[in-house]
């Protein structure tokens, strides 16, 4: 019988929960480590029908990216979503476990894989991670060989194998996750070399991405502000939608866990899905 702290253990390994932002709320949320796990689901956010889901398919875990709870709650009842669904999934032995920024920051985290993705070389963090006690820190020593495709910290930057535009790039990133719709900002026929990745909501890092040269940024969504101010440096915005930006990671995370772990059930939720549509237009996901 595999335990749920067994999991949790690799889960910590893959995602170090050391790497995760002072704000976040990433381990385990929810449950007893001595349980005994039988069948894990995987999903970018939980919602109603993601907990439908958990209990019709006899979940024991559910691996979330975005945590639940994320904000400290003062009271759990049904009166709220959030406290719903909580009671439902503690009331059916459900478990959770979140690394969130720990996955997005990790060595084969969710910028990894974006770097993995579209081939991009001489791989480093926007801003990296030099200690085991301090995490979260801008430094520019070199501790990664520049031709390495692997580091940890807090988004990627490299360089393309062959120099794109615009255009060509953000058709190319939406493509390798399937997503639907996208915008960008900036010229279509901007010449890109050096390309940064900010998975989720990742505006904060434009300057990052400024200040290592780079050509354009991917990331899921900015707000109106940041894609303004990112026209006025002249670096072309990729916004892919939160969902997208993050979702596939999940679906490998699946795929990781059943190799570690063959006798159990895994597999990524089916109705883990992006909340926004086209409505006969593209859809951005521009915060206002």
């Amino acid at each position: 019988m595999t335990h749920l702290d067994t999991l949790c253990g690799f889960l910590s390994q893959t995602a170090p929960l050391k790497l995760a932002e002072s704000w976040d709320n990433v381990g385990l949320l929810i449950g007893d480590r001595t349980q005994g796990i039988q069948r894990v689901m995987t999903c970018l956010t939980i919602t109603p029908n993601v907990v439908t889901e958990a209990i019709d398919k006899k979940a024991n875990l559910i691996v979330t990216h975005h945590p639940l709870p994320f904000q400290p709650l003062k009271r759990l009842t049904s009166d709220t979503t959030t406290g719903k669904m909580l009671l439902d999934l503690i009331s059916n032995g459900i478990a959770i476990y979140s690394a969130h920024t720990a996955y997005d920051s990790a060595e084969n985290g969710i910028n990894q894989q974006w770097c993995d993705l579209l081939g991009v070389q001489k791989v480093k963090p926007l801003i990296e991670f030099h200690s085991e006690s301090e995490t979260n820190t801008a430094i520019t020593t070199e501790s990664h060989s520049s031709n390495s495709n692997t580091c940890v910290g807090s988004g990627r930057y490299g360089r393309l194998p062959v120099e794109e535009t615009l255009e060509e790039l953000s058709k190319r990133a939406a493509e390798a996750v399937t997503a639907t719709s996208h915008r960008i900002v900036g010229d279509p026929q901007q010449v890109v070399k050096k390309v940064a990745f900010a998975c989720g909501s990742g505006g904060s890092f434009l300057s990052q991405a400024v200040r290592f040269g780079c050509d354009a940024m991917i990331t899921g969504e900015a707000t109106f502000h940041i894609c303004l101010e990112a026209e006025a440096r002249g670096i072309g915005l990729i916004l892919l939608g939160h969902y997208h930006s993050e979702r596939f990671a999940m679906e490998s995370l699946a795929k990781m866990l059943s190799e570690e772990f063959p006798d159990l059930r895994i597999w990524p939720s089916n109705y883990d899905q992006d909340p926004l549509s086209d409505g006969g237009i593209k859809a951005g996901n521009i915060d206002p």
